[in-house]
């Protein structure tokens, strides 16, 4: 594999630092922006020699991307080695990664709420605890409700949903379904 161009190193640089924010490796991050932006499939010495990190490292940053459901693997015909690749279809990327991320950290945290519901309380402080831990599971619950609904619609229905924005609260306004606070009649008195 030739040297990396500036552009494609500097997004390749840019996704290792952003990976330590979102709870990944930096390598991880790394490997995953080399494989996305890559017009072919790399396989794991490609990626060794084109970011220069050990062939181990590269190994298990592999098998987390592949834990995450980011890359999926490939044969070349002729070639033994195994080849991987990102989906190109960004809305796919960004349903995965909510997916994943709902199954790691959301899920567990409602599976915790539940059980902390259930327990009886006989002070006022876990009784004060426990109603603000209700706030949350409902919340969390009505986003995991939102989220399952959004799953189901077509990319290029999302894309025109979210290009919406604003419009939607202003839609549902004017048809009396909320009250949006400093806009127009519902205004506080």
């Amino acid at each position: 594999m030739h040297p990396l161009s500036p552009l494609v190193r500097s997004f390749v640089s840019h996704f290792g630092e952003m990976g330590s924010r979102w709870g990944i490796n930096r390598t991880v991050g790394q490997i995953y922006a080399l494989i996305f932006i890559s017009p072919k499939p790399l396989n794991a010495d490609e990626l060794t020699e084109a970011l220069e990190i050990s062939r181990s490292n590269v190994s298990m940053s592999l098998k987390e991307l592949q834990s995450w459901r980011l890359v999926r693997m490939r044969h070349v015909p002729g070639d033994r080695r195994d080849y991987f690749e990102a989906p190109a279809d960004t809305w796919e990327i960004f349903r995965t990664l909510a997916e994943e991320r709902r199954r790691r950290e959301v899920e567990p945290t409602l599976s915790m709420l539940r059980n902390a519901l259930l327990e009886p309380t006989s002070t006022d402080e876990d009784r004060h605890a426990q109603e603000r831990m209700r706030g949350m599971h409902e919340l969390i619950e009505m986003l995991s409700t939102w989220f399952d609904e959004v799953q189901h619609l077509d990319p290029r229905t999302l894309s025109q949903l979210m290009k919406m924005g604003s419009k939607v609260g202003r839609l549902l306004e004017f048809t009396g379904q909320i009250k949006l606070p400093g806009v127009g009649r519902n205004t506080p008195d």
